[in-house]
């Protein structure tokens, strides 16, 4: 089954990126990018060594309830172009061996027995298994490493 990768909205990242507050309130941290493992959610690449990123908490969905995890993202720190929503698997998810995948029904709720570690070889195959439970509206992908979000993934009409 097709799949369509998605990332963070441009409005919010330019809103974080211009200093607005993280979900906990806190102004981004400035830093400089050593290059690989620093995955900006708004290009879904990672952000070039020695250019400026920001290190932010973020949540990916609306409402607060007990599945709406909060964790650290990057950006980068200046204006960047936002993937274009496609199902080409995104830079990002081709430079850690293996990531979460996890599906969520539309109120944003977990679906048990949908999370897996997958490698970027077997992502195909993995949104194809998570979106064959009729309970699941769309897909999550976080680091396996640090279990820290990088996008979002629904089914193509």
């Amino acid at each position: 089954m097709p799949v369509i990768f998605h990332a963070l909205p441009t409005l919010d990242v330019c809103n974080l990126q211009a200093g607005h507050p993280d979900f906990y309130g806190h102004s981004a941290e400035r830093t400089t990018s050593s290059g690989s493992g620093t995955p900006c959610r708004h290009c879904l690449s990672n952000t070039p060594a020695g250019e400026t990123m920001r290190i932010l908490s973020y949540r990916p969905f609306e409402n607060d309830q007990p599945y709406a995890e909060v964790r650290p993202i990057f950006l980068c720190g200046k204006k960047c172009e936002k993937f274009k929503t496609s199902s080409d698997l995104p830079p990002i998810l081709q430079s850690s061996p293996e990531y979460l995948v996890k599906g969520y029904c539309t109120d944003d709720r977990i679906v048990y027995g949908t999370g897996e570690i997958v490698s970027p070889d077997d992502f195909t195959a993995a949104c194809d298994a998570v979106f064959a439970d009729t309970k699941v509206a769309y897909i999550h992908v976080r680091s396996a490493i640090n279990n820290c979000y990088m996008c979002k993934i629904t089914r193509t009409l």
